[in-house]
């Protein structure tokens, strides 16, 4: 057999805990063999596992990731999968680029409110000394 890696060596390279190596394993993202008790994972896993915390990363769901990965098992050349990659890169970069536009306003909305307060309790603060 060829290399293998454990749990914890996993955990470890992937700064994850163990408990979310098993919750993908329940989610079907990851099928390590058995040796008793024992997790075995392989190589095959660990790319697996690596393209799981990449689709994580980018802020992709967990299914979007199952179906990006399972796509590897149905064509083998890579290029279904990374077609359907860069539409979901898309996808994403137009959603982030949304919400980067709702911050930038939300932002300046705020900028603006805080200095209008400012004003105010300037205003309010030199009528106090006033009185």
């Amino acid at each position: 057999m060829s290399e293998t890696y454990g749990i914890a060596e996993l955990a470890r390279e992937f700064d994850v805990t163990t408990r979310t190596i098993r919750f993908y394993e329940d989610k079907g993202l990851l099928k390590p063999l058995r040796k008793g008790q024992r997790r075995v994972y392989t190589p095959r896993d660990r790319v697996r596992l690596r393209l799981i915390m990449r689709g994580k990363r980018l802020g992709f769901s967990l299914d979007e990731i199952r179906e990006m990965i399972d796509l590897y098992d149905v064509d083998p050349s890579e290029v279904t999968q990374l077609r359907h990659f860069l539409d979901k890169i898309h996808e994403r970069k137009a959603a982030l680029t949304g919400q980067q536009r709702d911050i930038a306003e939300t932002l300046a909305e705020m900028a603006r409110i805080e200095a209008q307060c400012a004003v105010l309790l300037a205003d309010k603060e030199k009528k106090r000394k006033a009185n």
